[in-house]
């Protein structure tokens, strides 16, 4: 049973993680011991091409290369291509471009259907040892005789079939002469074993289906126990990594390996990375995408990988976050607090400081000479030196947030209100002299006056301004579409929905919400993919959306960072 991890849970993770690893412990053991002689460690990263990579995945890549790298070791891409009516081209090239995203490189690309012919060679081999058979039972009359966890499964009436019999009808299941499900081919081994697994699992079943790489050349095709720990042998997979929930299908991986006498590939599993308030299954992605709850794969509201990198994560942040989780023998979920942290670390120190309001209130500076432009020195990134800086024009009219506005202050506002001073960010000092309302009352407009001896946001004399805010000159502003995401669901667990109630029940209303806000000139044309710091405000990245001085902006996250505070505290 999953539990749920607090966000101090995460935090003590994090500082055991490079300590301890047991994956790594075991594959430093196999070295030591020459498990595999003087063979390199070979590892292999095995998506089935039948949707887009998530955050889940990319721990699972991270362990898979990162491993391997670790110990001077190779690691393969194996596309899992076992299943053609769900599989696609379109996902095999984006699972490539979401593994070399993340910073990985693959030894070399190989796919099951590489190993199809060698795999009906060996079916044939344990068919005439009297290990397989060919069993005329639907999947469902199969899945009566299987049993349960407390009760033995009970032998099919086609088990004892001679070896001639099942070669004969193996070799015609191939030649397509049988409708789909009407025959499949088992291992013979225990019906009454403890295991669900060993009970004369399917090895290929009948499905006259088109085929992404070998179009009709098959009709039959290998399920995943059977092609998976043989693929992995024959590239002599020294140490091939899964998820836990094959833990109970590790019998069945040795068994086939050791029957055909063929290369000793070993599985070990460890936990899925599950976060709150956030989905892993790619059916239910799936829905999500067809059924127009979200506007593609790539929906910054998506876990996808391409989700992530829309939104600005990026790569390191991701690495990072998924080093800090660590391994263990039990699944849980990490609170999605942990990976904001991460993204938040890593866009602090490479992202350029930009000014943008995004509720526009105008601001007019009485005093201040009109048809005037100044350029104001501003810092590109106060983490990094190197970034220099820009130039950011100022003018009497401005936009500031309105936000930073309060025509009745509540206590401890240090912000602008009448008669209050504040510091312009790189700009002047102004005092709040009036306002201008419409009809109903709201503050239209407020007027201004400016100190000339603070240029830059000194005070020569000394005084002291306990707010400085940010702004944009009204006549230079560009207005930008700004989208600011929250969480898909409401809920912390969405897959643990109440019996009879869909998971698409908890989505978010207000997962997306899109303004029009004014930022800086200087991001009129700016590059898709770019990451900014909106001084104040957050993280964002400029959209594809966006054109040619009509930028659009997705917030990746904002500034407050919850999980940090957190961690200071353990």
């Amino acid at each position: 049973m999953s539990t749920t991890n607090s966000p101090a849970e995460p935090a003590k993770a994090a500082a055991e993680a490079s300590s301890s690893n047991f994956l790594r412990e075991r594959i430093a053991e196999d070295v030591r011991n020459k498990k595999y002689g003087d063979a390199v460690i070979q590892t292999r990263f095995p998506p089935e091409p039948n949707g887009y990579l998530h955050i889940g995945h990319a721990k699972a890549i991270c362990i898979d290369f990162g491993l391997a790298d670790d110990f001077g070791g190779k690691t393969n891409l194996r596309f899992d291509d076992t299943n053609p009516e769900k599989e696609d081209t379109e996902y095999v090239d984006a699972i490539q471009n979401d593994v070399r995203w993340l910073g990985f490189n693959w030894e070399e690309l190989r796919y099951a259907s590489d190993y199809f012919g060698q795999l009906y060679e060996w079916a044939k081999k344990l068919i005439s040892e009297g290990k397989a058979y060919v069993d005329d039972h639907t999947a469902d009359e199969i899945r009566q005789f299987r049993g349960t966890l407390t009760e033995p499964g009970k032998e099919s009436p086609y088990r004892n079939r001679s070896v001639a019999e099942n070669l004969d009808l193996f070799e015609r299941m191939k030649k397509g002469e049988f409708p789909d499900g009407t025959r499949v081919l088992r291992a013979k081994i225990d019906m009454g074993s403890p295991n669900m697994n060993m009970r004369d699992p399917v090895m290929y079943r009948i499905l006259h289906a088109e085929h992404h790489r070998t179009g009709n050349e098959w009709c039959i095709y290998p399920m995943y126990d059977w092609a998976h720990g043989q693929s992995d042998s024959l590239e002599h997979v020294t140490h091939s990594m899964c998820s836990l929930e094959f833990a109970d299908h590790q019998p069945l991986y040795q068994w086939y390996i050791q029957q055909l006498g063929i290369f000793p590939s070993q599985q070990i599993e460890f936990d899925r990375l599950a976060l709150t308030y956030t989905i892993m299954s790619k059916r239910k992605l799936l829905r999500l995408v067809q059924e127009g709850l979200v506007k593609g794969w790539d929906d910054p509201r998506m876990p996808t990988l391409g989700g992530l990198r829309r939104r600005g994560y990026t790569p390191e942040s991701i690495r990072n976050f998924v080093n800090a989780v660590g391994v263990s023998r039990t699944n849980g979920i990490v609170d999605l607090a942990m990976l904001e942290h991460f993204v938040r670390e890593d866009l602090n120190k490479r992202s350029l400081r930009v000014m943008s309001v995004l509720n526009p209130l105008k601001v007019v500076i009485d005093n201040y000479p009109e048809g005037q432009v100044e350029e104001m020195d501003a810092v590109n990134n106060p983490e990094d030196e190197s970034a220099g800086s820009r130039k950011v024009p100022f003018s009497r009219e401005l936009y500031i947030e309105q936000d930073d506005f309060r025509e009745v202050p509540p206590p401890k506002y240090h912000r602008l209100s009448p008669g209050k001073e504040v510091r312009l960010r790189y700009g002047y000092l102004i005092t709040c002299k009036s306002v201008v309302k419409d009809a109903n009352g709201n503050v239209t407009e407020i007027h201004c006056t400016y100190d000339p001896a603070t240029r830059g946001g000194n005070t020569p004399d000394g005084r002291k301004v306990k707010a400085t805010i940010h702004w944009v000159s009204a006549q230079h502003a560009v207005d930008a579409e700004v989208r600011l995401y929250d969480t898909l669901f409401t809920v912390t667990n969405p897959d643990d929905a109440p019996e009879g109630q869909d998971f698409t029940a908890n989505l978010n209303p207000k997962s997306l919400e899109v303004i029009r806000g004014k930022v800086e000139p200087s991001l009129a044309n700016a590059k898709v993919g770019e990451r900014l710091q909106f001084e104040r405000l957050g993280y964002f990245a400029v959209d594809p959306d966006s054109k040619p001085g009509a930028p659009v902006f997705n917030r990746t996250v904002a500034l407050k960072d919850t999980w940090a505070k957190i961690e200071k505290k353990q």
